[in-house]
C-alpha cells in the first residue's frame, strides 16, 4: 500500500510543481501586458486572469491536497519515518513551498483586481524560490541526510546566485533587444 501512496504523492508533487512553475510565468506574462496600449492591455489581463484561475483552481491547489494527503498517509503508513532527522527538514520546506502557494494565490487575486506591485523581474526571481525549494525538497528525500545540511546549505546558496546572475543576464539581453 505504501508504495502505491508513494506513486501518487510524486505524481502530485510533479503537478503542483508545474502549476506554481506556470503561474508565475503566467504572472510575468499578466505583468508585462499592462505596458500594452488598449485594448491590447484588457484584452490580454482578462485573458490572463481566466489563465490564471484555471491553472490555480483546477491543477495547482487540488494537487497540492493531494500532496499533503498522500504525504501524510505515507507518514501514517510508516510512523518510522518521524524518527528521521532529514525528514523535519523536508517538512520544513514543505511549509515554505506551502506558504509560497499562498503567497502566489494573495497575488493572483491582486492581479485580477488590477494591483501590480511587483515588476517583471521581481516575479522572475519569485519563480526562482519554488525552484530553489524542489531542489532542496528532492535532495533531502533522495539522499535521506540532514547532517550534512551545511553542505546542503551552501549548495543552495551557490545554486540560488546561479539562478539569480541568470535572471539579470536575461533582463540584460532582453532589454538590449
Amino acid at each position: 500500500m505504501y508504495q502505491y501512496v508513494l506513486a501518487i504523492h510524486i505524481i502530485f508533487v510533479v503537478c503542483w510543481m508545474a502549476g506554481l512553475f506556470y503561474m508565475v510565468r503566467l504572472f510575468i506574462y499578466h505583468t508585462e501586458a499592462q505596458d500594452k496600449p488598449e485594448p491590447a492591455r484588457t484584452i490580454l489581463s482578462e485573458q490572463f486572469t481566466v489563465m490564471e484561475k484555471k491553472l490555480w483552481w483546477i491543477i495547482t491547489t487540488p494537487s497540492m491536497y493531494l500532496v499533503v494527503i498522500a504525504g501524510a498517509t505515507m507518514l501514517n503508513l510508516n510512523p518510522g519515518l518521524w524518527k528521521m532527522p532529514w525528514l523535519h527538514v523536508k517538512l520544513l520546506f514543505v511549509v515554505v513551498l506551502i506558504t509560497y502557494h499562498y503567497i502566489c494565490q494573495h497575488k493572483m487575486k491582486q492581479m485580477a483586481g488590477g494591483i501590480f506591485n511587483w515588476t517583471s523581474t521581481q516575479l522572475r526571481l519569485w519563480n526562482e524560490l519554488a525552484t530553489i525549494l524542489l531542489f532542496a525538497i528532492v535532495f533531502l528525500v533522495v539522499l535521506k541526510s540532514a547532517v550534512n545540511w551545511i553542505f546542503g546549505v551552501v549548495g543552495i546558496i551557490l545554486f540560488s546566485l546561479i539562478l539569480m546572475s541568470a535572471v539579470k543576464v536575461y533582463k540584460y539581453f532582453r532589454e538590449k533587444k
